[in-house]
């Protein structure tokens, strides 16, 4: 018996790959002391898509202030906690309730995953996810 097994298109495994480079990317470069964008631009180019740099800035920062405290990155294959939050934030699979933060960072939070997933759609090709 054979089996067909279709492999997962860019669309669907870029999105996650470049967040969690850029979340732990920008992790280094503000424990550093480092300018963020510049470093983004940088570990971006790997996956062509340099542009992103400043709506994923803008998106970590409005992450680690409703998360209240500095954002914790994993290492190699291992994501942390708060990386995992992250992607289901991006994708839609975990509400922003779930942080409790006041409602300006909660609201600021919002239009940057909004920004962010209007802008991983244009850079990939893809339609942009609506969310309820």
């Amino acid at each position: 018996m054979t089996r067909h097994f279709t492999p997962p298109t860019r669309q669907e495994t870029a999105p996650a790959a470049i967040m969690i480079d850029a979340a732990r990317c920008w992790r280094q470069a503000r424990d550093a002391g480092h300018p963020i964008q510049p470093c983004l631009t940088l570990a971006l180019a790997a996956h062509d898509c340099t542009m992103l740099a400043p709506v994923l800035d803008s998106l970590c920062l409005f992450y680690e202030t409703a998360l209240g405290r500095p954002l914790a990155v994993g290492e190699a294959l291992t994501l942390s906690e708060d990386e995992h939050l992250l992607l289901g934030l991006l994708d839609g699979s975990r509400p922003r309730a779930c942080l409790g933060c006041k409602e300006s960072a909660a609201s600021a939070l919002d239009c940057a995953l909004c920004s962010t997933r209007i802008m991983l759609a244009l850079t990939l090709g893809g339609p942009a996810p609506t969310l309820q």
